[in-house]
């Protein structure tokens, strides 16, 4: 970029053959400067097929600087699924503030909120409630399909606040078949909800010649509305047939206005969408209860003071930020462990004491090998004016490296029998980013209520981020660094290799003067 750092995480891919490439500024590698450039390293081994994307990863920039990322099946394997095509919806937010700006209101004392999103772009555009500049940028996509085909519609959840709700006006049947990168069994739903974060496949079978001449229309409204939000705006885009049945008159609508009335009645938030109703289409070697070797309970909590934080176990994890309650190093904390191993790897037995966290670093340390349940508690938030406490929110819970299980969620206190209630008969699916429901608006202060549970199997060495991924609650501190393996086998790239990897501004960025280093792990 030309005057702001950047960095490019690759949302739901493992990054453990390329330990300073997964894009976390406070985790594995430093940002990019301006106007230099860094050689990513993206490895796809046998079972990533799927839906993906990219961001940024620094403050706010992950709204605007993002994409999709489709990692397709093996050429010589049959699809599981063969469909005549592929459609991508990309779903992102317009805001009426800059990046920068946003950022800045939400680290000030007093505090200034974002606001909500002025609209969601599907695929780059909108039309938004926001005056805009250039009135010919305000439009509605167009998404082009054949009658009587078969399509896999991919859904990728880039926004940054909201959790929306997404369906297809006259088109009741899309079969989720993908979650996350991974293949599922398939499952029929007449709508999808999608956190920040997700991704979903689904199966859609268009029209046929005979279904549209009775209807008259080539295209239909594909809605999106906000779920848990104060606010409700609607957005737009359109589905279109190709007109390639003789269907005369004015079968088509304008992509440069909105309907006058919304074509589809959504329900309100369905709390736990699709939990315990997915399952693998192939064995995914899923963690039984005896086969953990221990759970962490994340209490995540809002604090207000002069400042408004996102806790979680009452630490806030942020690059920048005047309060003593923060936590992170000065640099990258795999750059921190490769210069002051001694101070920055965390003490293993000192965590299993106190909740799975390091007392001293605030890191979460794990062996590989184990089996880790972890469950996300929320509480009813603490504000000074008391007036306002007890306030919940709804959080997509998104882990770094490898996928986790998902073994569901529920409303008020976690429970383990309960949990092991709900989940006996089901098979959970693996992914790297699920819903943390808040079930109701407000409770008493410290109250528990909304819980989410996962299991990992450790195995990927290095130090991953697991947060929530809600961009304004990441810039307020709601994220958490955990570190798998020993020091051996966090830090397997050796001297002189890493060397570049160390500094801002090392040698493995390259400018319009010099090319960067590459290093192949």
């Amino acid at each position: 970029m030309h005057d702001a750092n950047l960095t490019i995480h690759w949302h739901g891919l493992a990054q453990a053959a390329a330990p300073f490439s997964d894009g976390t500024p406070m985790a594995s590698q430093w940002p990019i400067p301006p106007q230099y450039y860094f050689d990513y390293e993206l490895r796809t081994p046998e079972g990533t097929a799927g839906t993906y994307f990219y961001h940024s990863h620094v403050d706010f920039q992950t709204s605007t600087a993002t994409g999709p990322l489709i990692v397709d099946d093996p050429p010589d394997r049959r699809k599981p699924y063969p469909v005549d095509g592929d459609r991508v919806l990309h779903i992102s937010e317009l805001f009426y503030e800059t990046d920068k700006e946003i950022v800045a209101g939400l680290r000030a004392a007093p505090f200034r909120w974002s606001g909500e999103a002025g609209g969601f772009l599907v695929n780059g555009d909108t039309i938004s409630i926001y005056h805009v500049v250039d009135p010919g940028s305000s439009k509605l996509t167009v998404i082009e399909i054949d009658p009587g085909k078969w399509y896999r519609f991919r859904f990728i959840g880039a926004m940054a606040l909201s959790y929306i709700a997404i369906a297809f006006e006259d088109h009741h049947d899309l079969e989720v078949i993908e979650v996350d990168g991974d293949y599922t069994k398939p499952y029929s739903t007449p709508l999808l909800q999608i956190g920040s974060g997700q991704r979903f496949s689904a199966l859609f079978k268009a029209k046929t010649c005979e279904e549209l001449r009775r209807t008259g229309m080539l295209d239909y409204y594909i809605q999106i509305e906000p779920r848990d939000r104060p606010s409700n705006v609607v957005s737009y885009a359109i589905l279109r047939y190709r007109n390639t049945c003789g269907i005369g008159g004015n079968p088509y609508v304008s992509t440069t206005a909105v309907p006058s009335k919304r074509p589809i009645n959504l329900p309100p938030t369905i709390d736990g969408f699709l939990d315990y109703k997915l399952e693998p289409l192939f064995p995914n070697n899923f963690p039984t209860a005896d086969q953990v070797t221990r759970r962490v309970m994340v209490y995540a909590q809002q604090q207000v003071d002069s400042y408004v934080l996102w806790t979680d176990n009452n630490v806030s994890w942020v690059d920048t930020h005047p309060l003593p309650m923060q936590t992170s190093p000065n640099e990258p904390y795999l750059v921190a462990l490769y210069k002051n191993a001694s101070q920055y790897l965390p003490n293993y037995e000192a965590s299993i004491a106190n909740n799975g966290i390091d007392p001293r670093t605030k890191t979460y340390p794990a062996k590989l090998g184990e089996v880790i349940e972890i469950v996300f508690q929320q509480l009813g938030s603490r504000n000074r004016d008391k007036f306002w406490s007890g306030g919940l929110d709804t959080h997509p819970w998104h882990a770094h490296g490898s996928h986790i299980y998902d073994i569901g969620g529920g409303p008020g206190a976690f429970h383990p029998d309960v949990a092991e209630r709900q989940l006996k008969g089901t098979h959970p699916i693996r992914r790297d980013t699920s819903m943390l429901f808040r079930y109701t608006r407000r409770v008493q202060e410290n109250q528990p209520w909304g819980w989410r549970a996962w299991r990992l199997r450790v195995e990927d060495a290095g130090v991953w981020m697991i947060h929530c991924h809600t961009l304004q609650h990441m810039v307020m501190g709601m994220q958490t660094v955990w570190v798998f393996g020993d020091a051996h086998d966090i830090m397997k790239a050796r001297f002189p290799d890493v060397s570049g990897y160390l500094e801002y501004e090392g040698s493995v960025n390259g400018n319009a003067t010099h090319a960067p280093e590459v290093v192949h792990f």
